[in-house]
């Protein structure tokens, strides 16, 4: 289905590939549309929604210049699957509940992070040099996160929110393990400094916006080579953190489930991050907030929520979406409202073929909050087609 409108309110269009946009984020898109640095036009991918600083589900081009909260706090989130050498006959109820106990041991959530002993160091080393670099140049980011930061032993953990470890079957009832998660506590402090960075550099600059959360860094300004070395790092080590979190799983797996290889078949994807590309002839800066690359013959993963179906896409490299699709199936109310709307009851019913926590903690991840995700895909058919269909028979929260 190709672009189902346009919205011509400010200074480019936005290209909406959705019938449904409610009123705040379509309001986010106009702003972003105002201003003066965004190349050509916005493309609002069918997950939008309402977000802080900016809509989820945006790309957004700009020219010599990136917007720090476009970009968000969880710096380089984002998704990695692999398939494994495991049919459905390899599963038992019994088997899989030893699994799940497994991965909620050895992968910590929420805030949580892995013992001294246990920390995934070696893998994280390799950002230590560059990370004080950063910190030497801007001491504001040591202060969020403490001369001692934990950073190192949050490599290879999931985090909280909408984050993610699941085991899932395919069409041909063949075993993946997908995760999701990005840069932890150490992204949010990079993101969160150069934000409110941005903002004030803004305001000293008189610079007029629609919105102070769209504040910007143009090249050559103090501090924007600064926030993309940042950024740049922070993208790197979400995505070391997933490929981390990665192993970690398959090896609980081993313990469990008859002997396994995984195969080649793997994909790991940013989908809040920035990056230089170029479209309708110029260099860009492009934000991707809650959207996938989606090149032509590049493979994607798109989750539903944690009861409905999730999807290995390959992209079909369309131009008027920036080569970009949906991230997931997006939320359609927010947390407090699901926690209003929904209780366990209807948790345990919309989860009933998971294995997955079903208590009141996890009531806001309800699949009842997200938006139809085969509605999602339907609206996006120009821009990937579905290699495979991935159902959860676990899912682990964050």
């Amino acid at each position: 289905m190709p672009v189902l409108h346009e919205i011509h309110e400010g200074r480019v269009p936005v290209k909406v590939f959705t019938g449904e946009v409610e009123a705040s984020a379509r309001q986010q898109l106009v702003n972003i549309s105002q201003l003066p640095i965004v190349h050509h036009h916005v493309a609002a991918m069918p997950d939008v929604h309402h977000g802080i600083g900016a809509t989820v589900g945006a790309v957004i081009p700009t020219r010599r210049a990136i917007i720090p909260a476009a970009v968000g706090v969880d710096i380089g989130c984002g998704m990695i699957a692999t398939r494994l050498s495991l049919s459905a006959g390899d599963l038992d109820e019994k088997s899989l509940r030893k699994v799940f106990g497994q991965i909620s041991r050895d992968v910590p959530v929420g805030f949580g992070q892995h013992d001294e002993g246990k920390a995934r160091v070696g893998a994280a080393r390799q950002f230590e040099k560059s990370l004080r670099n950063i910190k030497q140049k801007h001491p504001g980011i040591e202060k969020r996160v403490g001369k001692h930061s934990s950073w190192l032993r949050q490599m290879g953990t999931l985090g909280g929110g909408n984050h993610f470890i699941e085991v899932c079957l395919d069409e041909a009832d063949r075993v993946w393990v997908m995760l999701h998660s990005g840069s932890r506590g150490i992204g949010n402090a990079i993101g969160t400094y150069f934000i409110e960075l941005a903002k004030t550099d803004s305001e000293h600059s008189q610079i007029i916006l629609p919105d102070r959360d769209l504040a910007y860094f143009a090249e050559g300004a103090r501090h924007f080579d600064d926030y993309v070395e940042a950024v740049g790092w922070a993208q790197d080590y979400a995505r070391a953190n997933r490929a981390e979190m990665l192993e970690l799983v398959i090896e609980a797996l081993r313990r469990h489930l008859p002997a396994f290889d995984a195969t080649a078949e793997a994909v790991n994807c940013h989908h809040n991050y920035v990056e230089r590309e170029t479209h309708y002839g110029e260099r860009v800066w492009l934000t991707r907030k809650g959207a996938i690359s989606a090149r032509a013959g590049e493979l994607g993963i798109i989750p539903g929520s944690m009861g409905t179906r999730s999807y290995i896409v390959r992209g079909r490299g369309s131009a008027e979406s920036f080569q970009s699709c949906a991230h997931g199936a997006g939320r359609r109310m927010s947390r407090h409202a699901a926690k209003k709307r929904f209780g366990v009851a209807d948790l345990i019913e919309q989860t009933r073929d998971v294995i997955c926590r079903k208590d009141k903690g996890v009531v806001d991840e309800i699949p009842g909050a997200y938006k139809d995700i085969d509605e999602v895909m339907a609206n996006q058919s120009d821009l990937v087609e579905v290699v495979h269909t991935l159902k959860q028979v676990i899912c682990v929260k964050g």
